[in-house]
Parts: C-alpha cells; sequence; structure tokens
C-alpha cells in the first residue's frame, strides 16, 4: 500500500500573516521557498565571513550603480520569498521599502555554500531561473571557487562557467567591474 503524504502549501500572504501574528518571529531563521517554509541554516564563521567580504566588495564597487543587500528577501513568487546571501539590485529611491524587489529588480544573486550547497544549487538555482533572474553566483566554499550561471531559460541556466583561486569575473551587468576570486575567499 502506497501512503501519499499531503503538504499544505503556504502563499506569501499567508506567510506574512504568521509574521505579523507571531507565529514566527526574527528567532526563526526561515525562508518561503516554493509554498514550503524552509528552515535556514545556522551560519558558520566562514560563512559570515565571505558574505561580510562580498558585502564590502561590492558596496565598493558598484557604488551609485547598484544597490547591494544581504540576505534580505526577495519576492519571486506567490510561493517563494527567499532570502539570498547576497542581491544586486537596481537602485531605488525608497530603498525598496514599498515591497521587496521582485526578478526585474534584480541584476544578479549570490548565495554562498558550504552545507547548503546540494540545495543551493538543486533547489535554489532551479527556482531563480524560472523566475528569470538573469545570473546566479555559487560560491563554494568547501573547493573555493565560484559557479557562474547565466540565460535562465525553465527550470536551469543556459551557461555555467566555473572561477577558481587566481581568476577574475564580472557581473553581466557590469563587465567593466572586475573581481578577483581571491578577493572573495580572503
Amino acid at each position: 500500500m502506497t501512503v501519499q503524504i499531503l503538504r499544505k502549501k503556504f502563499t506569501v500572504g499567508q506567510y506574512h500573516q504568521m509574521i505579523e501574528s507571531g507565529i514566527l518571529t526574527d528567532r526563526d531563521h526561515v525562508e518561503l521557498i516554493q509554498g514550503e517554509i524552509i528552515e535556514m541554516s545556522p551560519v558558520g564563521r566562514h560563512h559570515a565571513a565571505c558574505v561580510d567580504r562580498l558585502n564590502e566588495l561590492l558596496v565598493l564597487k558598484l557604488f551609485q550603480k547598484a544597490l547591494i543587500r544581504v540576505q534580505s528577501p526577495i519576492l519571486l513568487s506567490d510561493h517563494s520569498e527567499p532570502q539570498p546571501d547576497v542581491s544586486i539590485l537596481q537602485r531605488r529611491e525608497d530603498f525598496y521599502d514599498a515591497g521587496h524587489p521582485k526578478p526585474d529588480d534584480i541584476f544578479a544573486l549570490v548565495e554562498v555554500s558550504d552545507s547548503t550547497i546540494e540545495f543551493d544549487r538543486d533547489v535554489k538555482i532551479p527556482m531563480y531561473a524560472q523566475e528569470h533572474i538573469p545570473e546566479v553566483w555559487l560560491v563554494n566554499l568547501n573547493d573555493t571557487q565560484v559557479k557562474r550561471y547565466c540565460q535562465p531559460i525553465t527550470t536551469t541556466y543556459q551557461q555555467l562557467q566555473i572561477f577558481n583561486l587566481g581568476e577574475m569575473l564580472s557581473f553581466q551587468a557590469f563587465p567593466d567591474v572586475p573581481i578577483e576570486i581571491n578577493q572573495i575567499f580572503g
């Protein structure tokens, strides 16, 4: 006999109601991924340091060209509100006070991974492709390399490039702003 497990999928509106009513609090490190509330892994010191390095590096290099947000929500659909490690966004006067950034506001996203590499690669990146995020970087702390995904189509990216220590890369939206891989890993 096969048993089917039913799952309740939540909308972004229901997710926000849970936050507003106190069911979910600041102590709950969660994000809404494809209708499911997913508990985020604790951030280790290497992960935190890498995100801080990226934040400083990108703010300095993209000053007045883009808005850099760290571990803040983006609204992808009615069922997904993830919190990428770094979001490179179009600048807005209200700094997105009127609503979380949507796919059309996003130049690129960066996910920093060590223990979550499979989840980021197999769940989040296909979701980003599905929502037409033009570029995603997967910073692999275990292998000290960056995978750059570009040209989204359905739930995949047509282009994947791998960058290692000693190499340079840049965002498609900012080809004149080179970034050294060594700067990302410290």
